[in-house]
């Protein structure tokens, strides 16, 4: 370990890479002049959801008083994201029926990547073929994100397929694709898939420093430190010089599987060598040491990394706090949090989340509620990972009313429920085995097909069981049209 680092310190660049990344009322369209605006994108979005009348839509967002902008349909895009189908509507109606208004290549590729969730691939296809048609020409990270949903969707050699076909869409293959098609692979653990390819690969795309991080940070997120060595070694007989990045990348791996005591060994091999130590470094030892339980050392590594003049960042304060939530108190990781925002760093919605899922966990659900009511002050907002926390915790505490009443709130917001939330909410349904909680999860069901979400087989079979022992067919007749798992209909129709 240890002579690898000689060598890679013997070659490091000082310049660090990094890896390649229901409604009651009905809303009036804004002004040109606040078109914009946040507020503008929420109006909209909340009009598109709310509308049952396709010709009334149509009309309401191709008035005269809205001026289409490529910023405004794209936050618009986002706001509905959990909604996928309706997302492709908006989308759709303004490609098909505005007369002058052309979508922008940043619009396409956010329709392309829902379509690609909601698995409509030959959507997708139709899609690229129009942005050629409007000579919008697909990018790199338009295919990085077919790529993407395709391992999501556990289809990695689509993936592959897709990188490799690039050019018959006008758009040629380059290092920094191939980069993201690894990076791809990779995050999503598919690294012997990517290995393999990288193996083929790398010589007719130059593989550089990124490359070779990219396979080493893949190999670390499943915990095989070794089979990173053996990258990096490769790496450096190649000739090529590492950055702290690859330094950073190798002692998280070694966090990440738990050889803790190697990790400190590394940690302060790279202080005596004097590589150029950055806040990445620090925040991955203080996270590591805290996630293993060894609060004073993080604490300490982090008093050590303001004494040698290294300003910790929000993300070293999240590191932080989270493992105090975890492994020591709620009340100290609250404490780093104020101390936080009393030298001027502003929290994210991570920083929230983090302090909110700690007070749950101590069933503090009020408090968890004020910090909610902080995220909307400091307007970072929840999200719905913020939702997604406290609904679950509040079923947990058998408090099933207040979770449906802040799904509720979901709902009539700005930050829609995703895949999460249904799993979660279904799932509390069966806990008190009443009919009418049934009958709740199979309206939960129905709204999150409708949604464009595919529940899994044993979630779909659960509410269809617990709809039949109770005798619920006007309730399971709903699930007639719904082109999800046609046997259980099948079986359910053979039944009645």
């Amino acid at each position: 370990m240890f002579s690898l680092l000689s060598k890679l310190s013997s070659l490091h660049s000082k310049t660090p890479l990094h890896l390649p990344k229901p409604f009651t009322t009905t809303p009036i369209p804004p002004s040109q002049t606040t078109m914009n605006t946040p507020a503008a994108a929420s109006t909209l979005a909340n009009l598109i959801l709310t509308s049952t009348n396709p010709q009334s839509l149509t009309q309401s967002l191709l008035c005269s008083s809205i001026n289409w902008t490529p910023l405004l349909v794209d936050n618009i895009l986002k706001h509905l994201w959990n909604h996928g189908p309706k997302a492709l509507q908006f989308f759709h109606l303004l490609l098909h029926n505005h007369p002058t208004y052309t979508h922008s290549a940043s619009s396409f590729n956010h329709a392309i990547d829902i379509a690609a969730r909601l698995r409509n691939y030959a959507a997708v296809f139709t899609l690229l073929h129009r942005m050629r048609s409007l000579r919008l020409q697909p990018t790199p990270k338009t295919f990085a994100i077919i790529a993407e949903r395709y391992v999501a969707a556990g289809k990695p050699d689509k993936a592959l397929k897709i990188f490799l076909s690039m050019h018959e869409h006008g758009c040629f293959q380059d290092l920094h694709s191939f980069n993201t098609i690894l990076d791809v692979l990779c995050k999503a653990r598919r690294v012997e898939k990517a290995w393999k390819f990288f193996k083929v690969l790398r010589g007719r795309f130059k593989a550089d420093v990124i490359s070779y991080n990219i396979i080493a940070n893949g190999w670390c997120l499943i915990k095989k430190t070794n089979k990173a060595l053996e990258t990096l070694k490769e790496m450096v007989e190649k000739g090529l010089t590492p950055t702290l990045t690859t330094y950073n990348i190798l002692l998280k791996g070694y966090f990440r599987a738990g050889q803790i005591e190697n990790g400190w060994k590394f940690f302060l091999e790279m202080k005596k060598r004097k590589c150029e130590i950055d806040v990445v470094t620090y925040t991955t030892v203080v996270h590591g040491l805290g996630v293993m339980g060894e609060i004073k050392r993080a604490q300490k590594v982090f008093d050590e990394m303001v004494e040698e003049g290294v300003l910790p960042s929000v993300a070293t304060y999240n590191a932080l706090i989270q493992v105090l939530c975890k492994k020591d108190s709620v009340e100290n990781a609250i404490s780093v949090f104020e101390e936080m925002l009393s030298k001027g760093y502003v929290p994210n919605s991570t920083t929230y989340n983090v302090v909110i899922r700690g007070l749950c966990h101590k069933e503090q659900m009020e408090r968890a509620m004020e910090y909610m009511d902080r995220m909307r002050d400091d307007e970072c907002g929840p999200n719905v990972q913020t939702y997604n926390i406290m609904i679950r915790y509040f079923l947990y505490a058998g408090e099933i009313e207040k979770g449906l009443e802040l799904f509720e709130k979901m709902n009539s917001g700005d930050c829609l429920p995703n895949l999460d939330t249904y799993n979660i909410l279904i799932s509390a349904m069966f806990v008190r085995k009443k009919s009418n909680d049934l009958l709740v999860a199979g309206k939960l069901l129905i709204e999150m097909v409708d949604r464009g979400f595919m529940p899994r087989r044993l979630t779909f079979n659960r509410v269809l069981d617990g709809l039949l022992l109770t005798g619920s067919f006007a309730s399971l007749m709903q699930f007639k049209d719904k082109p999800i798992l046609n046997f259980s209909w099948r079986m359910i129709i053979f039944l009645n």
